[in-house]
């Protein structure tokens, strides 16, 4: 698939921050105040096409990532868009194999990995004038597992098995396309924010059922009683047959953790998400065998920073829930070999969402993963949030409870100026008259 023979010609990095702190919106047991927040990416170029992508943060420590997208973007400024799109994986290993840089390893140094190699396909598929996830449809097997770095991961998936996968797809692709033509991946919303009261719950809830949801997500992780009375509160609110998930952010050691989930057998839940650290992969799968009879399954991956703990978290079937993150891992590369690991052992994909247009980004995930690598939309939610979706000029939209189809081209993420003259930090309107000690690292709640 050919593109432009653009040149990246410079790089701006914007630290946007939004003080969603003010009415406890995101708020779960680690993050009991988040200003959520988005270093984001402008590659320009001499073709007139700009390059977009975001990293969401939860406030402070943005800078840092601003820091290194600026840092690495010094090694793609004079580069071509047909370089890169003839073999995506060679800007991927130059990044993330450096023989300086890898010394960091995961962390901030891969999401601003991945803020590079994401605004380069959201430079390739404006070029080509599809959205992203149209882009990733129309490549060839073959194509999609030259993308992925196999050295850590093909002892759980290797590159045949991936492209024959693939291949098996393609016949149904065209259907499928048309099947999701109007509307995409089935949502969920997380409306039971830690730091919100009941009754602001259930007025999201109401709101949302009208708009045709039947999936809802609780954080908890602080009191295990408040809990329960809050998990029995929603299941009342939203009733028996909806989808009900819980999370607590990674708030649990692992006994800590089978106590308090032991008290959660008897509402119906989906899954009981990030009950303990990210990265504890024997935890999950004692947890796992643990609540093997229950009726739900344990979710992880949104804060998982690369394919390799995708692998052991799948691969040893510690988890029954897939939450791939846009930004966390590497970019687009990443997050086609953790898709396609998760569809060879059955484990659906439910992206993680939220923050500044993170939703914007995983919509094409699932849309890729429903109609190409796992074919189907029986199992899969992707998250979504009802607040922030004004930032761009093509917001995500919802309809009878799923994505509508996204069809601007490359992410969407073209914020709006107004939005970002506002949020900019720290001299847009919003920080520049804030107190101090309410912005920034100096911010302890």
């Amino acid at each position: 698939m050919t593109a432009q023979k653009i040149t990246i010609t410079s790089a701006e990095v914007i630290d946007l921050r939004v003080p969603t702190s003010d009415a406890m919106l995101g708020s779960d047991p680690f993050h009991k105040m988040p200003d959520y927040s988005s270093a984001v990416l402008h590659l320009e170029t001499d073709g007139g096409l700009r390059g977009v992508s975001v990293v969401f943060t939860v406030g402070a420590g943005t800078d840092w990532i601003c820091h290194g997208i600026n840092d690495l973007c010094q090694l793609i400024i004079g580069t071509t868009l047909e370089d890169f799109a003839t073999a995506p994986v060679h800007l991927y290993r130059r990044l993330i194999d450096h023989h300086q840089l890898r010394w960091l390893h995961d962390g901030v140094f891969r999401m601003a990995a991945g803020a590079v190699i994401n605004a380069m396909w959201d430079l390739w598929a404006k070029s080509l004038d599809k959205p992203l996830w149209k882009l990733l449809v129309d490549l060839e097997p073959e194509f999609v597992a030259d993308c992925i770095d196999w050295r850590n991961i093909s002892d759980a998936l290797t590159r045949d098995e991936a492209i024959a996968m693939l291949q098996d797809r393609r016949a149904n692709v065209g259907k499928r396309e048309l099947e999701m033509s109007e509307l995409g991946p089935k949502a969920y919303c997380t409306a039971g924010w830690l730091g919100l009261t009941n009754d602001q719950i259930l007025a999201t809830i109401r709101k949302l059922q009208d708009q045709g949801f039947d999936s809802f997500k609780l954080k908890v992780g602080q009191d295990s009683q408040r809990d329960v009375e809050r998990i029995q509160f929603m299941r009342d609110a939203i009733g028996p047959d909806c989808n009900l998930m819980v999370d607590a952010n990674q708030y649990w050691g692992v006994e800590e953790a089978k106590r308090h989930v032991e008290a959660y057998r008897s509402f119906g839940l989906k899954w009981v998400e990030e009950p303990i650290a990210r990265d504890d992969v024997l935890g999950y799968i004692e947890l796992a065998s643990t609540f093997a009879d229950a009726d739900f399954g344990f979710a992880c991956g949104e804060h998982a920073a690369s394919p390799v703990i995708f692998k052991q978290l799948l691969k040893s079937g510690a988890i029954k829930y897939c939450q791939i993150d846009a930004v966390r891992v590497a970019g687009v590369n990443d997050v086609m070999a953790i898709i396609l690991m998760a569809a060879k052992y059955g484990v659906p994909v439910c992206p993680h969402g939220g923050g500044i247009a993170l939703c914007n980004m995983i919509q094409h995930y699932g849309m890729w993963d429903q109609i190409a690598v796992a074919g189907h939309s029986d199992t899969q939610l992707v998250e979504y949030i009802d607040f922030l979706q004004e930032a761009v000029e093509s917001p995500v939209a919802t309809k009878a409870g799923c994505y509508v189809t996204p069809s601007a081209p490359g992410w969407g993420l073209e914020f709006l100026s107004a939005f970002v003259g506002k949020h900019r930090f720290p001299d847009g309107e919003i920080w520049n008259t804030r107190a101090g000690s309410r912005k920034g690292a100096a911010f302890e709640a």
